[in-house]
């Protein structure tokens, strides 16, 4: 066939494949165009998910008459007049191709009065945008937009839609995304059969309350707020802690500049913030929003403009992994139970309590009372390497956090003396009161009832304690009797001579002894009996894809991991009371405390007002 050009209907078509997928995609680039306009309240109206009809009315500035048959033409937009402006795009949409792309795939009627005009003008577009005229309609300030037969000249793609219910889902998701994003602005669906879901605008410190009425208040219990501030970026919004995980990664929105995005810069980010929190399989919750300049972003790099790429990716990626990763190392028991408390409210039987006695730190009649200390890690042998860790961690005055030796033989840490009350009250995690089958510590706090998982809880102690010996060290390496040579492509090669310093700072050397071979010389000591080849293989596929690697840190940390499990603190070891509160304190002082090495939560609060439930108190 001789090379023509395309008919416009048939580039239109092209086009809408690209950008209109299902009514949800329909629905989100009529709602950003909304928000550009300056609207501050959106209703939507969906018939049959959206496919038979689905009308989105706003109160923005209007179209102007002259410009109305303009903005169903194809690369026709108010938003970019140059090259500088696409460099920076400071709007929501600006390609110019969503409502031509949907006039060609739908019936679609728009009208809009203008805020300087006395009257409002329609037009209707039946699958053709060419020839379209526009007469007068009464419409208040603002524009609606009425799509209707989504696909109906294009039958083949209709038939990729899904059912009623799945489209309808799709659709509440958008809306919910972008009323995550805009809080300012009040939407409203309306779906015939169902209740009208509604989120009014809210400003300043009421944000939390749209975050609530979309994420749920589950999520408020388990949310910490989070604010950074580097280099001209700022990452604000909220995280779950890690014991509030999900089976699918459903309860997470990330925002760049108001716009829902994914990006893999992203998403690698805030997995490696969380890797060693998490439970296995398990995906965090969050609501965050990253603020940069608009030359900072680039987000024209897909027709939806679901995905963004940054001018500076390993900077972005290293401010949102610090910012995440400090937010979750500060999660300590206060603020859990801080957050808890605001979600509960008060107690339900206030009037009905006495008043609460004084905390003791007395011993308990149900605790049981050895008359010596214990060595709570006899039964556990550590290995070598668990050994010699600490031996360095005390050579060089340093203590780790665990209250308790990890194993025979090991050098003895002594527990810290329970500290007198302060004036602020008792501590977060409260005072011993039992210990429950050898298993669970058993306490009193000012909210209710704290319990511990005792192994868990030292486990994550000890193993933050082996990570602040390693990062005290630096990473040794140890040289290899038998250096091992790995055949790789000249690519990799070129990439491992390159990345030399990055190499022997992760404890690796690494020589070039053929075009398309390398020689290990030196490993991290604490991977000495690791695979080797497949370690360095990891390792220069991360330095390609991400520009660094994690990967001896993270085979490191398993190890650290494993030491940690064998050296704490086993069931069924009778603890006294010393120990026991010893214990709480050192998780109110240890990072992640929260949950184990393995990602498993350490602890549990009951407070006043649950129990009272338990127990039909008030009632």
């Amino acid at each position: 066939m001789p090379i023509a050009l395309l008919p416009p209907q048939l580039a239109n078509q092209i086009a809408a494949g690209e950008v209109v997928e299902r009514p949800a995609s329909v629905l989100k680039e009529l709602v950003e165009n909304a928000i550009d306009a300056g609207a501050t309240r959106i209703e939507v109206e969906l018939e049959e998910g959206g496919v038979r009809r689905l009308r989105v009315r706003d109160n923005g500035s209007g179209i102007p008459k002259d410009e109305l048959t303009l903005a169903v033409a194809r690369h026709a937009t108010s938003k970019i007049a140059r090259l500088q402006d696409l460099e920076a795009v400071g709007t929501l949409g600006f390609r110019g191709e969503a409502l031509a792309s949907i006039c060609s795939v739908a019936r679609v009627t728009l009208t809009s009065r203008h805020r300087d005009a006395e009257e409002g003008w329609r037009l209707v577009v039946n699958g053709h945008a060419e020839n379209v005229d526009c007469y007068p309609a009464a419409h208040p300030v603002g524009s609606t937009v009425d799509v209707e037969d989504l696909f109906f000249n294009t039958p083949a793609r209709r038939k990729f839609l899904r059912t009623e219910r799945t489209e309808s889902t799709r659709v509440e998701e958008v809306l919910r995304r972008l009323a995550l994003a805009h809080p300012e602005v009040t939407f409203a669906l309306h779906t015939p059969g169902k209740a009208v879901r509604h989120f009014p605008a809210v400003v300043g410190d009421r944000q939390l309350e749209r975050v609530g009425a979309i994420c749920g208040e589950a999520f408020l219990a388990a949310a910490f707020a989070l604010d950074g501030n580097r280099d001209g970026l700022r990452l604000h919004g909220w995280v779950a802690e890690p014991t509030f995980s999900r089976s699918q990664a459903d309860l997470q929105y990330f925002f760049v500049n108001g716009r829902a995005v994914k990006d893999r810069v992203i998403a690698h980010a805030v997995r490696q913030a969380y890797s060693d929190v998490l439970y296995h399989g398990r995906h965090p919750a969050f609501v965050l929003f990253l603020d940069l300049p608009p030359d900072a972003v680039d987000v024209n790099v897909h027709p939806t403009k679901h995905e963004v790429r940054f001018r500076e990716q390993r900077q972005v990626h290293d401010f949102l992994f610090g910012t995440l990763k400090r937010a979750i190392s500060d999660m300590r028991p206060e603020h859990r139970l801080a957050a808890k408390r605001s979600v509960m409210g008060a107690p339900a039987a206030e009037s009905d309590r006495p008043p609460a006695e004084a905390f003791s730190s007395a011993p308990s009649a149900f605790a049981p009372r050895p008359q010596g200390a214990l060595a709570l890690g006899s039964s556990a042998r550590a290995s070598g390497a668990t050994l010699a860790l600490y031996e360095r961690l005390a050579s060089a005055g340093a203590e780790p956090a665990g209250a308790f030796p990890p194993a025979a033989g090991a050098p003895a840490v002594s527990a810290p003396t329970l500290p007198p009350e302060s004036e602020e009250g008792p501590p977060p995690l409260g005072y011993a009161l039992a210990q429950l089958h050898g298993i669970f510590i058993l306490a009193q706090n000012e909210d209710g009832l704290i319990l511990v998982d005792m192994h868990a809880a030292h486990e994550r102690i000890t193993y933050e304690g082996l990570k602040r010996a390693r990062e005290a060290e630096g990473v040794r390496s140890q040289r290899l009797l038998v250096p091992v040579a790995v055949a790789v492509s000249e690519g990799e090669a070129d990439r491992a001579e390159e990345a030399r310093p990055a190499l022997e700072a992760l404890g690796l050397r690494v020589d070039r002894v053929a075009p398309g071979q390398l020689l290990v010389r030196e490993v991290p000591a604490l991977l000495a009996e690791a695979n080797v080849e497949q370690l360095l293989r990891d390792v220069l596929a991360d330095l390609q894809a991400e520009g660094s690697s994690a990967r001896v840190q993270a085979a490191e940390d398993a190890l650290l991991s494993t030491m940690a499990c064998h050296g704490s603190v086993r069931a069924n070891r009778a603890l006294t009371l010393a120990e026991m509160n010893a214990l709480l304190r050192s998780m109110e002082h240890t990072e992640r405390s929260g949950q184990c090495n393995h990602g498993r939560p350490t602890w549990t609060a009951l407070s006043l007002p649950e129990l009272d439930r338990l127990f039909l108190r008030g009632r």
